[in-house]
């Protein structure tokens, strides 16, 4: 079965070792190579294991010869880009998947220019129970661009600087507002990555 752990794993910065110990429970090396190269069978349940360990929909493991995959062929550092050997699929955003439990990902898109961003940019944010999230989790989201919803189906975004019993502070990007306080939201989805065209 063709399959794109190995591109994927390329994509995140992965070695065969840094896959098998993030999978849960830890594997070897030798097993992830052999899953990447077919020489043993991607059952379902490695598809999960390793789709969480990697941070993606366990279907992304599995590719589709039906429509051309937009291509990584190069990798820019210090100097002048540099070409791959191997060109690899690209990971698109749309194919990223909760790293721990089912929140799903959240799209805002940009229409006017509001601090660092611009029209047509996307925002992902990965979203998250406001309360039942470990502190770590909430911490790791500080000082990071949020979404938080208000009532009335309105929002909040911008830096989340504080986090006071059912209250949370959030800083508008706009320069010149005042903080936003958030009395008990439901989620706060906290920004992962920036599509911009260019």
């Amino acid at each position: 079965m063709i399959n794109r752990i190995r591109e994927i794993r390329k994509a995140r910065g992965m070695t065969l070792a840094d896959l098998a110990a993030a999978c849960q429970p830890e594997t070897t090396a030798q097993t992830i190579g052999r899953l990447e190269t077919g020489m043993r069978n991607l059952s379902t349940k490695w598809m999960e294991r390793i789709g969480a360990a990697l941070g993606v929909d366990p279907q992304v493991l599995v590719g589709s010869d039906k429509a051309p995959r937009a291509q990584v062929i190069a990798q820019l550092g210090l100097s002048d880009p540099e070409a791959l050997k191997t060109p690899r699929d690209a990971v698109l955003p749309s194919e990223m998947a909760a790293q721990e439990g089912d929140e799903p990902m959240l799209v805002l898109e940009v229409t006017s220019p509001v601090g660092e961003y611009r029209p047509g940019d996307t925002v992902w944010l990965r979203q998250m129970d406001a309360w039942s999230a470990k502190d770590a989790d909430f911490l790791s989201a500080m000082n990071r661009d949020c979404l938080v919803p208000r009532p009335g189906g309105r929002f909040a975004f911008g830096r989340l600087i504080d986090r006071r019993g059912p209250l949370v502070g959030i800083l508008p990007t706009q320069a010149g507002q005042k903080q936003q306080v958030i009395d008990n939201p439901d989620w706060i989805a906290v920004a992962v990555m920036l599509v911009r065209p260019l």
